[in-house]
């Protein structure tokens, strides 16, 4: 079962509770770390060998292997970690061969296999559900740095224009349609149709796809177009949340798009004072768009 994305469904942290950030790639780790350190919470971080990419002076840093299952579990009960986060890109999944579960872990072999078969979004499920089961409270970064979820409406001072909300709504719905799928989460579209859809290679990967066909002039005469991000239909919302950022909206502007639509309470926003700063900047338009979509 998923999780509930709302602003109501904020943890709020004991003075005994201890919270370990399992660190991927990207800002969102850094960023949920300093959020609970504003709140007087100091988190462990977890930082996967081979994934991470930011830097964490002043916290508690570990690095742990993708594949260390077992370990991780047995190290987590052993530091007192009462709550857990999953934060950041993995770039790969583990193979079945490198899951180090340990004796104890054993019974969790077949739900191991049936989520790397399941794919990504499965075999989080079957990673959140094994914690819990193990007494680890696995929390989404929304639900302890609220502040982090997209607001609904525009973010800055860039609005989007009329012709702007066709293009909303047919990425909308492909990204809603591409998740089902579990392949990825965004989708752009320029003139009302959907030219390029995320793939394995990311958010990143579309927009730079997107920039060399403007650069070959397949999209000659047309301008403007839009980003939108969405969370999958029935993902597991503790993990793998849609994020922007500065880089999105750098990236956004260098395709020659006129905007981003992000799924409100579902997506998380990153380094949100510099994401406004640079989209104002730039006069790219950031909207948090209501679940289900504009109408």
């Amino acid at each position: 079962m998923t999780a509930t994305t709302t602003r109501n469904s904020r943890i709020t942290l004991g003075p005994g509770d201890r919270v370990a950030i399992v660190a991927g790639s990207g800002r969102l780790p850094v960023d949920v770390a300093e959020g609970l350190a504003k709140q007087g919470h100091s988190a462990l971080v977890l930082a996967v060998q081979g994934e991470v990419d930011s830097s964490f002076d002043c916290f508690d840093v570990e690095p742990i292997r993708l594949g260390a299952f077992g370990a991780l579990i047995g190290r987590l009960k052993r530091l007192g970690i009462t709550h857990l986060v999953l934060a950041g890109g993995i770039s790969r999944r583990p193979r079945l061969s490198e899951l180090k579960l340990g004796f104890s872990l054993l019974r969790h072999l077949p739900k191991a296999v049936a989520g790397l078969a399941r794919g990504d979004d499965g075999l989080l499920s079957i990673v959140v559900r094994t914690l819990e089961q193990e007494g680890i409270k696995v929390v989404g970064a929304h639900q302890i740095v609220p502040d982090l979820l997209t607001p609904e409406g525009s973010i800055g001072v860039g609005r989007p224009q009329s012709g702007d909300w066709s293009d909303l709504k047919a990425a909308y719905k492909a990204a809603r349609a591409l998740g089902a799928l579990d392949i990825g989460q965004g989708a752009v579209s320029v003139g009302g149709r959907v030219i390029a859809v995320e793939g394995i290679e990311g958010t990143d990967g579309l927009l730079e796809r997107v920039r060399e066909m403007r650069g070959h002039g397949r999209l000659a005469g047309k301008g403007r177009g839009v980003l939108v991000k969405c969370a999958k239909p029935g993902q597991e919302l503790r993990a793998d949340l849609p994020a922007i950022g500065p880089k999105t909206v750098e990236m956004a502007h260098a395709a020659g798009l006129a905007g981003i639509g992000a799924e409100a309470d579902h997506s998380l926003i990153l380094e949100g004072a510099e994401m406004v700063r640079l989209a104002d900047e730039l006069g790219i338009f950031v909207v948090g768009l209501p679940a289900g979509g504009p109408t």
